[in-house]
């Protein structure tokens, strides 16, 4: 256990930032969920949407340095190239 004032003030925000990073990692792979099953029933309008979503919760996510940028931009590609077979293929 922490004795010194500043580490006990460490632990504390540390706990605070890991409720906040697992809440936005959620908020990500829900995000991806719904794109991934409105493409596989092939609803077109309802994946553009999703995506526009995910696409969202993955920039926040890698702009407040929860997860890497190379990352989140990995999953944005992945996830329009699925979108984009649905008006393509």
């Amino acid at each position: 256990m922490a004795n010194i004032k500043s580490a006990k003030t460490r632990i504390k925000r540390n706990k605070k930032r890991e409720k906040i990073n697992l809440d936005r990692l959620n908020a990500v792979r829900t995000a991806e969920k719904k794109t991934r099953a409105a493409v596989a029933a092939g609803d077109k309008e309802g994946a553009k949407v999703a995506l526009k979503g995910a696409e969202s919760a993955l920039a926040r996510a890698a702009g407040k340095g929860t997860m890497p940028k190379k990352t989140a931009s990995r999953h944005v590609s992945r996830l329009a190239q699925a979108v984009k077979k649905l008006f393509v293929g």
